[in-house]
């Protein structure tokens, strides 16, 4: 665990587009533009949504008012991550120990179900941003409820992480220094990212 670890997934024809209810994102297109036999150098285009592969949601993604991708500064996309797992956020009365972590780095790959007040409590953490792994089981009726009320604390939610290369990894390192770059993208409700973690040395 001493190397940087991508946690990003390949933006590739195999890719997963988030799709329910008869609802379904941007799908994801990558064509040759410009040939270098033709015009002397390579070009590709690209077509997808902002919340497309790993990315980072913006408040303004579920909360009415919410901040946009733009008022993420870049000094928060880089920084030290504090684990929380799922078994922790089981716990309604957990209290956190933080000893100025710049990133919440959340565990989510247990079916534990997370209570909403230990939900409110990471919340209430100084991090202007959260990493998720997994999917969060949320005791609640909404299954939405997560991500509205991380909208709604104005906290910055990188999702969709790739999880496969943890498998010969195990347990994630409780703290260590993480990257999380969106797009320099304007007035947006998010962006794909890069997300990159490596354990405290």
């Amino acid at each position: 665990m001493n190397d940087w670890i991508d946690l990003t997934r390949k933006l590739d024809q195999d890719l997963w587009i988030y799709q329910e209810d008869g609802y379904a994102d941007p799908p994801l297109a990558i064509e040759r533009w410009a040939e270098r036999a033709t015009e002397g150098f390579e070009v590709w285009r690209l077509a997808l949504g902002t919340q497309t592969g790993t990315h980072i949601d913006a408040p303004c993604h579920f909360a009415d008012g919410g901040a946009t991708l733009d008022a993420l500064p870049a000094g928060a996309c880089v920084g030290t991550y504090r684990l929380v797992t799922a078994e922790d956020l089981a716990d309604p009365d957990v209290r956190f120990d933080w000893t100025g972590e710049s990133h919440v780095l959340l565990d989510a790959r247990t079916p534990h179900p997370a209570a909403t007040a230990a939900i409110d409590a990471m919340l209430a953490l100084p991090p202007l941003m959260i990493v998720m792994v997994g999917n969060l089981n949320v005791a609640h009726a909404d299954p939405l409820w997560f991500h509205r009320r991380v909208a709604g604390a104005g906290k910055f939610l990188a999702e969709d992480l790739l999880e496969a290369v943890l498998d010969d990894i195990g347990d994630l390192a409780p703290a260590g220094d993480i990257i999380a770059l969106p797009l320099r993208l304007m007035g947006v409700s998010g962006s794909p990212a890069r997300v990159l973690i490596r354990a405290k040395r």
